[in-house]
């Protein structure tokens, strides 16, 4: 049985004045991959943002590792072993992969110690260590994927965040990142996973998160959730009918 590692209770976010997140409670397990799904506007995106100190807790806490960390800024949750690989490219095309990697550990303020996390780096993800010098721009979708994984990984987090991994890959490249992110997993490292193939991803993962409307719908193990004869129908516009929830 996995321990948990990252918990909310009430949380309550969201835009100006709207609200995504309306009381979401939910529990993420330590050491393993866990896949948040639900319909588009569901409340993903916006629950990791939230996580990671980029929007305000209206109401609510967030605890990681026994912790309450809501409402502290993204500089001090990556202190404290939280990383975030947004959706989309989020590299500095015109520098080279070395620096891109450099700047993943800015906040080290430990240059030796960041190039020595770099090489642990370039141990996971060899083509990095070919391509050191090549304008990070000019890599291909997949391995501009790599680094933003891998930048996220030199602060060695307990707890990776990462939305839309796959999103703009070829088949043959999605399928790398996932294989990636199992070799993370069974290296130790707890991944929370927004993806827009859900069965793929729930395929991989050991449990799924089911959001609906900012709020808890289902969860358990991936398996379960894969084959919960309402998931269909969350992907198609319904309700998911959940009974004692």
């Amino acid at each position: 049985m996995h321990d948990i590692i990252l918990s909310t209770e009430g949380l309550v976010a969201g835009y100006g004045q709207t609200t995504i997140l309306n009381g979401t409670t939910l529990s993420v397990r330590k050491a393993a991959l866990t896949t948040v799904i639900g319909p588009n506007g569901a409340g993903k995106s916006t629950f990791f943002k939230t996580l990671f100190g980029m929007l305000p807790v209206r109401a609510g806490k967030i605890i990681f590792n026994g912790e309450n960390i809501a409402g502290q800024k993204p500089l001090g949750l990556l202190g404290k072993g939280m990383a975030y690989v947004p959706q989309g490219r989020n590299i500095f095309p015109s520098l080279t992969v070395e620096h891109n990697l450099e700047f993943g550990g800015i906040s080290l303020n430990n240059l030796p110690e960041t190039r020595q996390r770099m090489e642990a780096v370039y141990k996971q993800f060899p083509i990095l260590k070919t391509r050191a010098k090549a304008q990070a721009g000019t890599l291909s979708g997949g391995e501009q994927k790599m680094l933003e994984i891998g930048r996220a990984m030199l602060l060695e987090p307990k707890l990776l965040l990462i939305d839309e991994p796959s999103i703009g890959l070829s088949p043959i490249m999605a399928q790398q990142a996932f294989d990636l992110l199992l070799k993370l997993r069974d290296n130790g490292v707890t991944i929370l996973l927004i993806e827009q193939n859900a069965k793929k991803a729930l395929a991989i993962s050991d449990y799924g998160i089911v959001l609906q409307q900012g709020r808890l719908a289902l969860d358990g193990t991936a398996d379960s959730v894969l084959n919960h004869p309402e998931i269909g129908h969350l992907f198609l516009g319904g309700a998911v009918q959940v009974s004692n929830q």
